[in-house]
């Protein structure tokens, strides 16, 4: 639907692939020691109760749009470390040319590169949502347009 943001996805227990590895990421940022592995197994189920137990959400195991909301970072030029790489994620998700090079590296450095694949993602999602800000930093309405795996094929 033209305006508006795609949902947050409900990403639970046997979940794999898009959006796992960036939940994981987005968890790793938050404290929590697991692998990026892309396989919502028992490691992870337990993070993501800890998690939202922390935060005082319901802690039903289930990634929603509270869980969701409390665990992005935004980040920007300059920002390093686990949120980055889920936004990295993002973008190699993205990549069907089948060369990783076409895309930004997962080096969890929130370069140039990386600003340009935001501004760019940010600029596509605006031609459907106007209120998409073209900035280069990943807040809130752009991490839910990438995890909600908008402009993916």
């Amino acid at each position: 639907m033209a305006g508006t943001l795609s949902p947050w996805p409900l990403t639970r227990q046997g979940d794999k692939g898009h959006p796992v590895v960036t939940l994981q990421y987005l968890l790793r940022a938050r404290g929590q020691s697991i692998a990026a592995d892309g396989d919502f197994g028992p490691k992870t189920d337990a993070a993501v109760r800890a998690f939202q137990k922390a935060r005082k959400l319901a802690v039903d195991g289930i990634v929603g749009p509270q869980t969701w909301s409390a665990l992005i970072v935004e980040v920007r030029r300059g920002s390093e470390g686990d949120a980055v790489r889920g936004v990295q994620e993002e973008f190699q998700f993205r990549n069907l040319s089948g060369d990783p090079s076409q895309a930004p590296q997962v080096d969890g450095i929130f370069g140039p590169e990386t600003e340009a694949a935001v501004r760019g993602f940010q600029e596509a999602v605006r031609a459907d949502v106007p209120s998409m800000a073209v900035d280069g930093i990943v807040g809130p309405m752009t991490w839910q347009a990438l995890v909600s795996g908008m402009l993916s094929f």
